[in-house]
């Protein structure tokens, strides 16, 4: 659970970076510790990785849409060398070599029916990620229960959330945090 607890730090609001604009606001935002890219180019991570440590942030990619570096073993190992702190993936290969290299690790799911959330189970249940994030976060309260039974690891969500008031009813499933590229709901307070 440590690790667990490193990933999400006290906050509930995760910083999804879409664009590398957003990069400085979420490095020094009192709100956020856990900083999430989605892309971007591998040359230019090291740098990233730099600014968020010196920061303070917990930092991770997404690797599946991180350009220029392979999506296997080889890869992760050079992200771990790059002192990444860890990674999101939808494979559980990846996240198997992530957890291998000492990294955080957090499974996506993308949830659409009854079936995903058994895939999703048993899939999580092989590797046994530090987390797993669901998207989007719209989805009913069972689905968030029926993960953290089974797997007994925090639940994210992301997607599909404009206010506020969709911010406050995801967490109100259980869901430990969100994550969102949106600026103004990192803002919001949630002690």
């Amino acid at each position: 659970m440590e690790k667990s607890c490193k990933l999400f730090g006290n906050k509930r609001v995760v910083a999804a970076i879409r664009r590398m604009d957003d990069l400085p606001e979420a490095l020094y935002h009192p709100n956020i510790e856990t900083i999430i890219i989605l892309g971007g180019d591998i040359n230019y991570l090291s740098g990233m990785i730099k600014k968020a440590r010196a920061a303070g942030k917990t930092f991770l990619v997404h690797l599946d849409l991180l350009e220029g570096i392979g999506k296997d073993r080889a890869g992760v190992h050079l992200l771990a060398r790059m002192n990444l702190d860890g990674i999101i993936t939808t494979k559980s290969n990846l996240v198997k070599c992530a957890l291998d290299e000492g990294m955080l690790a957090v499974q996506r799911f993308f949830m659409v029916d009854s079936e995903s959330l058994k895939t999703a189970i048993k899939v999580a249940q092989n590797v046994t990620p530090h987390a797993v994030e669901i998207l989007p976060a719209t989805v009913p309260a069972y689905v968030v229960e029926e993960l953290k039974n089974a797997l007994g690891v925090p639940v994210m969500a992301g997607g599909l959330l404009k206010t506020e008031e969709d911010v406050r009813e995801a967490l109100s499933k259980g869901i430990m945090a969100i994550s969102t590229s949106l600026r103004k709901l990192w803002n919001i307070s949630l002690n």
